[in-house]
């Protein structure tokens, strides 16, 4: 039949391997086989019978010559970005497998700052206690910079397993559950005029000066709906990124501002004021690529997370 005659004609010769992958991607960086061999840690002779046995067993010309070095040619641009998704699929098959071998899964996790002080070491300690030392999973932590889109850009491209961030609504591949209800609340210097208040309507705030967030922010979106409610825009005299940074500024007489309520704020000069009017509730949210293996580990803590939250009940 047709599809054992093609059987029998890939088996005359040797497959390509990993190796092989690996050392062509080396070469189209340096574009040199004396600069790769080096690299590598291999002899130049052994370098170009891997890469010449590679273009035999494909039956396409990956390289030409261009002066003294080499250029990829076009269909070996196509072939070396084609075959970088199966290296990094097949390392990732390596990895799980190494992990599997040793018995020890770990749980890739990454999340905004304002949650990994207190809320998400508590629930990390409590899911690890009814789980035998011996087969408890490790948790590694994603070191970015926090933001909620940058958070779910690692969740998007495999990088975590579980994201705990802000939701944010047009990502058709991310599943949302929340884990935790955030209280916002409207902080002055301790001299300001509205710092005597016990509470305050957001609509009374709109003259005074703002530190707001910046639009790579999650808070960013969720404040511009609280002023939407209350008709306005507040005058912003400072953009940033981090809340410990709007409360810093608050307290250095900048202006005003609306962060979540976090332990910092009970150190810095400024007056803590609870949010009457509008009425808002943050929620953080535990976020889940849909298509993406999750270890039997992974499915436990997402599954614990879910049994255990009370802001999704």
């Amino acid at each position: 039949s047709i599809r054992c005659n093609r059987y029998q004609k890939l088996k005359r010769g040797p497959f390509m391997n990993l190796q092989q992958l690996q050392y062509l991607h080396v070469l189209a960086q340096t574009e040199n086989y004396t600069q790769a061999a080096e690299m590598l840690h291999i002899t130049q002779p052994s370098l170009s019978y891997a890469i010449s046995s590679l273009e035999s067993q494909v039956n396409i010309k990956l390289f030409e010559k261009s002066g003294r070095n080499i250029k990829l040619t076009r269909s070996g641009k196509i072939f070396v970005e084609e075959s970088l998704a199966a290296i990094e699929s097949l390392n990732r098959a390596i990895e799980r497998a190494k992990k599997s071998e040793n018995n020890k899964e770990v749980i890739k996790i990454s999340m905004l700052r304002s949650i990994s002080s207190h809320w998400l070491p508590a629930t990390i300690r409590k899911f690890l206690d009814d789980i035998p030392e011996e087969k408890q999973p490790s948790f590694e932590f994603e070191s970015g910079i926090g933001f909620s889109h940058s958070i779910l850009d690692e969740l998007r491209e495999e990088k975590v397993d579980v994201a705990f961030c802000s939701k944010i609504d047009n990502l058709d591949d991310v599943d949302y559950f929340p884990v935790y209800e955030q209280k916002l609340k409207f902080i002055t210097p301790l001299d300001h005029p509205l710092a005597n208040k016990n509470k305050i309507n957001l609509k009374d705030t709109l003259d005074f000066k703002y530190i707001t967030y910046s639009s790579n922010t999650g808070l960013r979106a969720e404040t511009e709906q609280l002023f939407s409610i209350c008709g306005g825009t507040p005058d912003s005299v400072f953009e940033v990124d981090e809340d410990e940074t709007v409360a810093g500024m608050v307290a250095a007489n900048f202006g005003v501002g609306i962060v979540p309520e976090m332990p910092i704020l009970r150190t810095l000069d400024v007056k803590q004021i609870p949010i009457e009017f509008p009425k808002w509730h943050r929620f953080i949210y535990m976020a889940t690529l849909k298509r993406h293996y999750q270890s039997p580990a992974a499915l436990d803590f997402i599954n614990f997370i879910k049994q255990n939250s009370d802001a999704g009940k």
